[in-house]
């Protein structure tokens, strides 16, 4: 008789895992932080695309914010790229902070107004569409 005991506890690690990878429990989801910033860098990378915009402080310093996009994959579907984000974009964006650290942000919503490109999370599903022409 086989003993299942080892495969049953290695899929029940792995799955702990990869349920505890992508928690939001970071991120304060009862608050929404907007800011509008500059594309510095847009790292398309596994398991979540971050962008790294700068953003002028009320104070007039200069901050650099990181925001983390959903999963490779689903914005790969819904027709992101490594070239969608480029330095000099300007950005309105909008999302969770993180609880430890409030530059860091869960993206929920990005408009970009110079073609109308916009970028938000419905619940669990991205989506990109374009609400108006440039300009």
């Amino acid at each position: 008789m086989r003993n299942w005991a080892g495969p049953i506890l290695t899929l029940s690690l792995l799955a702990s895992a990869a349920q505890a990878h992508h928690s939001l429990s970071g991120y304060d989801q009862g608050r929404n932080v907007r800011t509008d910033g500059v594309v510095e860098e847009f790292h398309f990378a596994n398991p979540h695309p971050v962008l790294m915009i700068g953003v002028t402080a009320p104070s007039g310093a200069r901050q650099i914010w990181r925001l983390e996009m959903d999963n490779l994959h689903e914005l790969a579907e819904i027709g992101i790229s490594k070239t969608t984000f480029k330095p000099g974009d300007l950005v309105s964006v909008s999302g969770w902070p993180d609880k430890m650290e409030p530059k860091n942000i869960y993206l929920r919503r990005l408009d970009r107004p110079s073609d109308g490109l916009r970028y938000e999370q419905i619940g669990l599903t991205p989506r990109l569409t374009h609400i108006s022409g440039p300009g």
